[in-house]
């Protein structure tokens, strides 16, 4: 993707956020996700050096919220479950101190916190959710072999059948017992 195509993006998400905030700038302070759904009410909080550039990035990124964003849109008439965004302005060195306010605030007021600690970069800060651990480089390429063994086994249960090449012998036997165990998958 060239640097280009990274600055439209970047706009177009921009465009987005100011469609559902329009009081959204690049000052400091603390932004609030909000959501409702049924009779739920779910809020995540955070803070930025660059508030308007934060909220973009979340349209984009890969946390928790972020995916959580992508599964349930941005608010507007389509979308009345969506999140909405509001937003509050504070000096940097206010901004801990008001984003651990703010999350105390939205948890007594009934919302399901979607944040993994109490908010604050520094001291004070403590976890209110389970933290499951990062999936590191090995457990994504054991996570994409066990996809490809049940996608494989789909494949020869449903349409395809295996066997051993002309003669048999005892390299073809343990290959072809190893490619049976491969397929020996509990499809869920």
């Amino acid at each position: 993707m060239t640097l280009k195509q990274i600055k439209a993006i970047e706009m177009a998400n921009k465009k987005r956020i100011l469609e559902v905030c329009p009081t959204a700038t690049d000052d400091s302070g603390i932004y609030i996700f909000t959501r409702f759904e049924k009779d739920f009410k779910y809020a995540y909080v955070g803070q930025s050096k660059h508030i308007l550039t934060r909220l973009a990035e979340h349209l984009k990124g890969y946390q928790h919220i972020d995916l959580s964003i992508k599964k349930h849109k941005l608010y507007n008439y389509n979308y009345p479950n969506g999140w909405r965004i509001e937003v509050h302005y504070f000096n940097l060195d206010k901004l801990d101190e008001m984003e651990q306010e703010f999350t105390k605030n939205y948890a007594n007021m009934g919302y399901q916190l979607r944040n993994k600690t109490s908010g604050g970069q520094g001291e004070n800060k403590f976890g209110i959710d389970e933290n499951r651990p990062k999936k590191g480089y090995n457990e994504g390429l054991r996570k994409g072999y066990e996809n490809a063994r049940k996608e494989v086994a789909k494949w020869f249960k449903k349409n395809l059948i295996y066997q051993i090449n002309d003669k048999t012998n005892k390299n073809k036997e343990k290959s072809f017992n190893k490619f049976k165990e491969f397929l020996e998958v509990k499809m869920e």
